[in-house]
């Protein structure tokens, strides 16, 4: 009797979710990136050593490859960077919504990224820059990569996204490259292209002495450089010249700000700090000019442990969106949220910066928070599935779903209560009729449109049928009911069995 009792409850509890829209399945919780915040930007794969390039409205952040490393039983390795072959991509319109590009197969020595690496002769990938200048009256895009602490290389393409050649076949800079003597890493680049179109490449770091520097080759180790680069962008003018910064580690930065020079640093952990240069964080120097002398000002965002826990190494990188400044780091706040530790494995994260009238920077203020979304999404444009503020533990992957960008990608990895969700999607007043979807299935699902939140308002279902193979694709619709205004949108993904339901290349909704 009890047995049946506990049936006809369970029975009567399914109608009633069915009766008031809310699904019967338990969603799937976030890992780092909590509904509502911005930061970090991504948590479905990590990315460290973040910089940024704005181009035609839209952000886009370059990382190194970070990845998880494992030992034989399954558990989880500390970093040690030889996954850091790649470059990650990704890009947003409104610092909320990322746009998950995939990787750059960089380094391609030793068959490295499966034989598809494009720098043959390269064994590593670390710690992007990127740029782009106007070649022969077009738009012409270079991604400069460190071959770990050996030398910088560097990409070109004709978009941001790639694809990417290596055009000159070899390290750009070596420690052979005149003015390069001295430097202990000749890693990190930072590359900036002036008004006048002229480009500059910063590199360098490391303490002199081994494993036993003195107080001086810690205060003043010089061993970063500036070099001004050819034209063409691709090769280096004269000789290399030192940037005397003060205890200075590793990370070097650019930008221009009211005529001004700042390059910027992480100060390095040893010997004795006075006040203004504090262990692991960002330092920065003016100049009337990009090749220096760069005077000491202070410093500007706290080692990422101060906020978050878990300390690690500072980088950085300084940019201009919409006529406001940022910066954009990393932590280990996703690999915290996963296995209790970061273990070394950096995640990017966007806070605002701001320059006092006296051309000082203020303390940056790091938080889980980040910045407001700046502008609402179209849900009547195409939008890749690949797009999203927030999921439910779901993954990308390559994509051969037609019509899609360079390097397109599809969410995968999709389970019964998995979920993505975008940030603030204006319908408008007359709203939305229908809900189209492009998929792939040998299994089939459903995927539940709902409203500001995961067991939100159910505006419709769509059907996902088996279409003959996970990468077979097919557009689907349904009709949708209710959707006016500006809402946070989810899109729910529910199924049997235990695995991959289907893939998700991209939606739109048609309007009344």
């Amino acid at each position: 009797m009890g047995k049946k009792c506990s049936v006809c409850l369970w029975v009567l509890a399914l109608l009633l979710c069915c009766l008031f829209g809310e699904s019967a399945y338990a969603a799937s919780t976030t890992i780092a990136k909590h509904i509502g915040n911005s930061n970090p930007l991504i948590d479905h794969h990590l990315g460290a050593d973040p910089v940024a390039l704005t181009y035609n409205g839209r952000v886009y952040i370059y990382m190194s490859s970070d990845d998880y490393e494992y030992n034989s039983d399954g558990t989880i390795k500390d970093n040690s960077f030889a996954n850091l072959n790649r470059v990650f991509v990704i890009s947003s319109a409104d610092m909320v919504n990322w746009t998950d590009h995939g990787a750059i197969p960089v380094a391609g020595a030793n068959g490295a990224n499966g034989g598809r690496g494009i720098a043959k002769w390269a064994g590593a990938s670390w710690a992007p820059s990127i740029a782009v200048k106007k070649i022969n009256g077009k738009d012409k895009f270079f991604l400069y990569f460190a071959n770990s602490g050996g030398g910088i290389g560097v990409l070109t393409a004709d978009s941001p996204i790639g694809p990417w050649t290596d055009p000159i076949g070899k390290a750009l800079v070596t420690p052979s490259t005149p003015g390069m003597s001295g430097v202990v890493w000749l890693f990190d680049p930072a590359v900036f292209v002036d008004d006048d179109g002229t480009g500059y490449l910063y590199a360098g770091g490391g303490v002199p002495g081994g494993s036993n520097p003195t107080q001086g080759q810690w205060a003043n180790p010089k061993t970063a450089r500036v070099m001004k680069l050819g034209p063409d962008m691709t090769s280096v003018v004269g000789s290399a010249a030192t940037i005397d910064a003060p205890f200075m580690f590793e990370d070097s930065g650019m930008h221009k700000h009211n005529g001004k020079y700042y390059y910027s640093y992480c100060i390095n952990f040893g010997g004795m700090h006075p006040a203004d240069k504090p262990p692991g964080e960002i330092g920065y120097m003016t100049s009337s000019s990009p090749m220096g002398p760069f005077t000491y000002r202070g410093h500007f965002l706290k080692n990422p442990g101060a906020f978050f826990g878990g300390g690690g190494n500072n980088h950085h990188a300084v940019f201009n969106f919409k006529n406001e400044w940022y910066v954009v780091y990393h932590t280990q706040t996703v690999s915290s949220a996963l296995f209790g530790a970061g273990k070394g494995y950096r995640s990017p994260h966007i806070n605002k910066l701001v320059h006092n009238a006296d051309g000082s920077i203020q303390e940056v203020a790091a938080n889980y928070a980040g910045v407001t979304q700046l502008f609402n999404l179209n849900p009547y444009n195409r939008v890749e599935a690949e797009t999203f503020a927030w999921n439910g533990r779901i993954l990308t992957e390559k994509s051969s779903a037609p019509g899609g960008p360079v390097n397109n990608q599809h969410v995968t990895s999709i389970h019964n209560g998995d979920w993505i969700a975008v940030g603030n999607a204006d319908f408008g007043a007359g709203g939305a009729r229908t809900f189209k979807a492009n998929v792939a299935s040998t299994v089939g699902g459903k995927i539940e449109v709902r409203l500001d939140s995961a067991n939100g308002k159910l505006a419709g279902t769509l059907n996902v049928p088996s279409t003959g193979g996970a990468q077979t694709w097919r557009e689907i619709e349904t009709a949708v009911s209710g959707v006016t205004g500006v809402h946070k949108v989810f899109f729910v993904f529910t199924g049997t069995g235990t695995g991959n339901l289907f893939n998700f290349d991209y939606w739109h909704f048609t309007q009344r």
